[in-house]
């Protein structure tokens, strides 16, 4: 999330695709209303669904799952056509005037270097044309053919109305509709906010979803401003947290990477990360990851990193593929190739695609651990239940072990909203029966797993024994502690370079920011962009101070928002190339003649003059990326590409099935379906009255929406003869799922490439454990790949059939 939540309420125009804030983020959806009461915001809603948010929107507009690059796109084509660009800012702070060396082209789907056995690209040809002096080479008049501009210019062109149209079953009347309020929000005194959450992200081009909404905020001059920005909507509480601290299976704090095999040496590794400037006079930030990184080390490994053994680096592991995500990893577990399997706090069997191998996968462990506050699908995933569980326990041998943890109600820590903030809360009760914190039971597994090391060794035995763990109770490491080793201290004085005798942080003392961390090994810090946020002055987590100067929206003082305290990213964007505020009354930051102040931390060096350094400090171009050379899977564009299973053949490139860069296991792609078996398009979603799994344990929730259902519209009703209210039977080719039926208006079939689609939803809940009736969900039928940058599973677009069927007896 570029902005914040609260920032919502500065904005003009509030588009929400691949989202359902309304439903999903009610308490955080009051923003948007704000807005809408107070400046006369306008609310456009883009969904296969009418849902609860297109309920209160201004304009809704219908589109078929899994379009909506073609979509955005057809806007930024529109946009370019009628010159609703905003130009100062696209020419100054975009890479839209660099070169594109020769050649780089694309041409039916396809850019240079595509491998179709490697499903992957040679990318060496998405690269900018570099001069004699090592920097980009830019054309500030747009006339160069290979600007970025004229390749995106000709790029979307073949995205015309009647294009999006065919694509996306969306009414070329209400296309035009959205794509003129969009470009409206082209003036410098009109902003648009993009609000987003897991209809977007969990496709096979998730990424690209979201970069193509990201470019067209870029010409509209929509980020770094007050009511601007990419606002991904969180499902959860702590999910921006768990990203923050490293928990995917190629990351570490603070979003540094882990080694790859190829580079086996500290300064390998260092070698790719600098990321040095790439025009004169710009800064890169990322030229401080040393300190970092190094920071890192230290609070992982303490007196054992030191410089003569490059911090430890050898204690890292270095990956022989890109990444363990959950794809990976149960396809592992599928073929035999991995014996246990902790599961800390989420339920596979239910929330992965493809359920029947989800379940085969667990099967063939030796052991499973799950630690959760109730007792999950997965942890019961050996049980018979009927048919909402239907295996056969004699034949499971997985040793399963059930550790019952807190419940977020019983602990005390901090939460990382969508916004970045960092919110301090405390335990509001003792845990039950024989529940115990999360760091109670790592840090029990911990200490017998050093003790194992040290009595019987081992082939690496030093990143166990060696690791830091100088906790009050190393049994149970404290929430304080632990917050406080992710800001970060001196580990011994830190002095003024221009001073030496003058000391800048005393040994032991908290740092004030992650610009006090060193790469020499004075300083620890596990988590860059959390430092500041536990300091010599306090918890900065808990503050709860409402102030709000000249009511921006910021609220500065309540808690705190990574990095530095800064409520809005990339907020230097928010004045010209001058300095100044584009618009007046909603001024965020200045430059004064001597530095950058405003209402909020600048996201750039206070004194760093505005026609000197670029706004986007954290690029080595100092400019947003319309083109993204070699960084994204399948293309420095976002191309239409249709799900893997879809109900129409690709417009844009026929011969090509699903994201030409996406993984597909070799087992699962004879168990994709196609449209002339499973006719009718399916999509997955979340109802108000549940919160993911838990709520089902819920008794007042289980009554609120007792039973599971699919939604169906009145004409696919009347063709299949199936009633409201009765029962129902989906299937793909992976499974099969017994709902009632629910005939509603707010799903209509859309006309794509001249054949009706019909739209089936299927809400996601309902399981074989807990207070609420037995049910199935849409992941018995999604299909098992996912998006090509990060693995995110295909979730929202797959195909299924559907029969009325007779249902079991009251």
């Amino acid at each position: 999330m570029t902005n914040s939540w609260t920032d919502i309420r500065n904005t003009d125009l509030v588009v929400i695709m691949g989202g359902n804030a309304a439903e999903a983020h009610p308490c955080g959806f009051k923003w948007v209303t704000e807005a809408k009461a107070n400046r006369g915001a306008k609310l456009i809603v883009v969904d296969p669904r009418f849902t609860r948010s297109a309920s209160v929107a201004d304009f809704y507009a219908p589109i078929r799952q899994g379009t909506d690059i073609a979509f955005l796109l057809g806007v930024i084509n529109y946009c370019i056509l009628n010159d609703r660009i905003q130009w100062d800012y696209t020419k100054a702070f975009t890479n839209a005037s660099y070169i594109v060396k020769d050649g780089f082209a694309y041409q039916d789907g396809l850019f240079t270097g595509y491998d179709e056995s490697k499903r992957d690209y040679n990318r060496s040809t998405w690269e900018y044309e570099l001069g004699p002096d090592g920097f980009v080479t830019v054309d500030d008049t747009l006339q160069n053919p290979r600007c970025v501009w004229n390749l995106l210019k000709q790029h979307v062109s073949v995205y015309t109305p009647e294009m999006v149209s065919r694509i996306c079953g969306t009414p070329k009347d209400k296309f035009l509709k959205v794509a003129q309020m969009i470009s409206e929000c082209s003036s410098p005194t009109k902003t648009m906010t993009s609000m987003y959450a897991l209809g977007w992200t969990q496709h096979s081009k998730g990424s690209q979803n979201i970069r193509a909404m990201a470019m067209l905020q870029l010409i509209l001059g929509n980020i770094g401003v007050r009511g601007g920005g990419m606002n991904a909507l969180r499902g959860h509480s702590n999910i921006q947290g768990l990203t923050d601290i490293g928990l995917m299976s190629n990351l570490i704090p603070g979003y540094l990477t882990i080694p790859n095999e190829r580079e086996p040496t500290f300064d390998s590794y260092m070698s790719t990360r600098g990321f040095k400037p790439m025009r004169p006079n710009q800064m890169s930030y990322w030229q401080n990851y040393k300190k970092f990184f190094v920071s890192f080390q230290k609070s992982m490994w303490g007196d054992a990193a030191t410089a003569d053994n490059n911090f430890a680096y050898d204690y890292l592991p270095k990956l022989d593929v890109p990444a363990y995500d959950v794809l990976r990893a149960f396809e592992l577990m599928h073929e035999g190739k991995m014996n246990g399997y902790f599961c800390q706090g989420f339920n596979p069997l239910l929330s992965f695609p493809n359920r029947r191998k989800i379940t085969a996968a667990l099967s063939k462990l030796k052991f499973l651990v799950v630690m959760d506050p109730l007792q999950t699908e997965t942890s019961r995933f050996w049980q018979n239940h009927g048919e909402h569980n239907d295996v056969d326990p004699s034949k499971i041998q997985t040793e399963v072990f059930e550790l019952p943890t807190t419940c977020f109600a019983e602990d005390t820590g901090s939460l990382v909203n969508s916004g970045r903030w960092l919110q301090w809360h405390w335990a509001g009760g003792t845990p039950p029966g024989e529940a115990k914190h999360d760091t109670w039971i790592m840090g029990q597994i911990y200490l017998r797993l050093k003790a194992l090391y040290q009595k019987e060794g081992g082939a690496v035995p030093e990143p166990i024994v060696n690791l830091d763990w100088r906790y009050k109770d190393p049994g149970e490491p404290s929430p304080d502690e632990l917050a406080k080793e992710l800001n970060g201290a001196a580990l011994e004085d830190i002095m003024d370079p221009n001073d030496p005798t003058k000391v800048l942080f005393a040994k032991g003392k908290q740092l004030p920011g992650f610009a006090a961390l060193r790469d020499d090994g004075k300083t620890n810090g596990a988590c860059w962009i959390y430092s500041g946020s536990y300091t010599e002055a306090g918890n900065q987590m808990a503050r709860r101070d409402t102030s709000d100067p000249d009511e921006t929206g910021a609220y500065p003082k309540w808690t705190w928002s990574w990095p530095a305290n800064r409520r809005i990213l990339y907020n230097r964007a928010s004045a010209d190339i001058n300095g100044k505020a584009w618009d007046p009354t909603r001024k965020l930051i200045e430059w004064d003649g001597a530095k950058w102040a405003g209402y909020d931390v600048p996201d750039i060096g206070p004194t760093m003059k505005p026609d000197v350094v670029g706004p986007f400090i954290m690029n080595p171009e100092g400019s947003a990326r319309l083109f993204t050379r070699g960084m994204m899977r399948e293309g420095p564009f976002p191309v239409h590409y249709e799900p893997f299973e879809s109900p129409v053949v690709n417009v844009i490139a026929p011969k090509i099935r699903g994201n030409p860069a996406s993984r597909v296991f070799k087992g699962d792609l004879e168990q994709f379906g196609d449209a002339k078996e499973f006719p009718y398009a399916a999509t997955s979603y979340r109802l108000t009255e549940h919160f993911h799994f838990w709520t089902k344990h819920v008794q007042v929730n289980a009554v609120l929406q007792p039973e599971f259902f699919v939604e169906i519209s009145e004409q696919l009703a009347e063709e299949k003869k199936i009633k409201s209210g009765a029962w129902v039977r989906v299937w793909s080719k992976r499974g099969s799922v017994k709902a009632k039926a629910v005939v509603t208006k707010r799903i209509v079939p859309l006309i794509c490439d001249g054949k009706p689609v019909h739209i089936v939803g299927i809400p996601l809940h309902w399981g074989f454990m807990g207070a609420a009736r037995k049910g199935f969900g849409p992941n018995s039928l999604t299909p098992y790949v996912g998006d090509a940058n990060i693995e995110t599973p295909e979730y929202k677009a797959f195909l299924v059939d559907i029969e009325p069927i007779t249902g079991p007896v009251a």
